[in-house]
């Protein structure tokens, strides 16, 4: 998951959620309007958390606490690189299968399971990611000291697989029967490159979903409601090079050209609201100091929580980087340099509205546990996939105190990690309803809602050669 330097605030009062969005790298949008906790999801989360079952619900979730970090030790120290979640993903399934639920692996990689409900509810999605930011040969191997468990992706996500074999454990052993279906899914590809592979498949393949909460080590008191979106391109400019001093002046320098167009990128400007940014993160080319360079690359990153923003600043890029090639080749007067752009990230964007029924049902559960009112928060996750497709979706923690992510020192605590894994069984059990304790607290979709596929997000170019 990647965790944003971006704060939100919502206060709660009398029923009133007032949204804030906020940044701390600048003056980030002047946020959501004021929303209501709906009168009856407030009576209705009353009455259903009040029940001896749910008391029984999350009683038992406490009780399967120990049991749990048996499992966190065995995932974790499953190395799951990207594109190489498999192992993992057959333990998962081993494990999933022994606590009664049928499952499978799908054609991406993905665990898929369903514990169907009554009929007649909706289909939510409640799901962890199987991969982990680590190359190959890093040791995964989880070492204890000062009460925190120390491995690379101990918290991001695995954790979260943990919490979901729990909840199959305890629905099951107490004969929980929901009146909407769920789909537990562990899935691949959530981090880097990955792009999401997993939950696009997911959401391609099952056209009847209604909503999703997925679980990471979240930043402390939050919920995801919002989805960075991301562009990545490659762009490599090629010329046909030469001596640094015979062919000075006859032949356009590859390199040259591409710093021109990362010099005009550098001047594009970008909305503040919604937030939009970029970068050239990496840059390479050339064969040695006295060749002119034949040859350049780069690899830029465009971001935004909203498509249109982020569309609108890769087509800036794209004429920039276009401007810049053709200065170099007006300079020497030649069109012999070119460039080819390839999209090698897509991760669409969306948004949760903050008085969506998912949203008021996982901060009404939050409060009731006694916790402060939940920050809303924008991020880039597996949830970025339904709320692009007009789904809602949120993200909650998975419980315990976690840091270091995405470093060889990533850490989790596991004290009180439970009461997390409490709140998220709540708001998974009012969405979908309990028999002769609830109704579904989240709708059904209408079948012209459903998306007819998920995939990528438009792109302002991809794989073009420009003179």
């Amino acid at each position: 998951m990647r965790h944003l330097s971006i704060s939100s605030v919502i206060r709660v009062g009398v029923g009133i959620v007032a949204v804030a969005l906020s940044s701390a790298a600048a003056a980030e949008p002047q946020g959501a309007p004021v929303t209501t906790i709906e009168p009856g999801v407030d009576q209705a989360m009353s009455r259903t958390l009040a029940t001896p079952l749910f008391r029984r619900v999350q009683d038992a979730v406490k009780a399967d606490h120990e049991r749990t970090l048996a499992d966190l030790k065995l995932l974790t120290e499953i190395p799951a690189p990207p594109f190489k979640e498999r192992a993992r993903a057959e333990a998962f399934l081993a494990r999933a299968s022994a606590l009664g639920l049928q499952a499978h692996i799908d054609a991406e990689g993905n665990v898929v399971g369903i514990r169907r409900g009554t009929g007649g509810g909706p289909t939510l999605v409640v799901s962890a990611h199987l991969d982990t930011v680590f190359p190959e040969g890093t040791d995964v191997t989880v070492k204890l000291r000062d009460g925190r468990w120390y491995a690379p992706g101990v918290a991001d996500d695995t954790r979260g697989l943990t919490v979901l074999l729990s909840w199959i454990k305890v629905l099951n052993e107490l004969d929980v029967k929901t009146v909407g279906d769920l789909m537990f899914v562990a899935n691949v590809g959530e981090e880097e490159l990955g792009d999401l592979r997993g939950m696009k498949a997911l959401f391609r393949d099952h056209a009847d979903i209604d909503g999703m909460v997925g679980l990471e080590p979240d930043p402390g008191g939050s919920i995801t409601i919002a989805g960075v979106g991301s562009h990545r391109h490659e762009v490599v400019f090629k010329g046909p090079g030469g001596h640094s001093y015979l062919m000075f002046g006859l032949v356009p320098s590859a390199i040259h050209g591409m710093s021109r167009a990362v010099a005009k990128i550098g001047d594009i400007q970008t909305p503040v609201d919604p937030k939009t940014t970029f970068t050239v993160g990496t840059v390479s080319g050339g064969t040695s100091v006295n060749t002119i360079a034949p040859s350049a690359r780069m690899a830029i990153d465009i971001r935004s929580v909203e498509m249109p923003a982020m569309l609108e600043t890769e087509r800036s890029i794209m004429a920039a980087i276009a401007e810049g090639v053709a200065d170099e080749n007006r300079r020497w007067k030649t069109n012999e340099l070119t460039y080819t752009t390839r999209l090698i990230g897509d991760r669409p964007a969306g948004r949760t509205p903050p008085d969506a029924r998912l949203v008021q049902v996982a901060v009404r559960a939050t409060t009731a546990f006694g916790r402060p009112t939940p920050r809303l928060i924008p991020n880039s996750s597996d949830a970025n996939v339904p709320m692009s497709l007009g789904i809602p979706a949120l993200i909650m923690t998975s419980g315990g105190e976690a840091g270091g992510w995405h470093t060889t020192g990533e850490w989790w605590k596991p004290d009180g990690a439970w009461q997390d894994a409490q709140i998220g069984l709540a708001t998974v059990l009012a969405l979908v309803g309990v028999k002769g304790v609830s109704e579904p607290l989240l709708a059904k979709r209408s079948p012209a809602s459903r998306p007819g596929a998920a995939g990528g997000s438009a792109s302002a170019v991809d794989g073009q050669r420009v003179q």
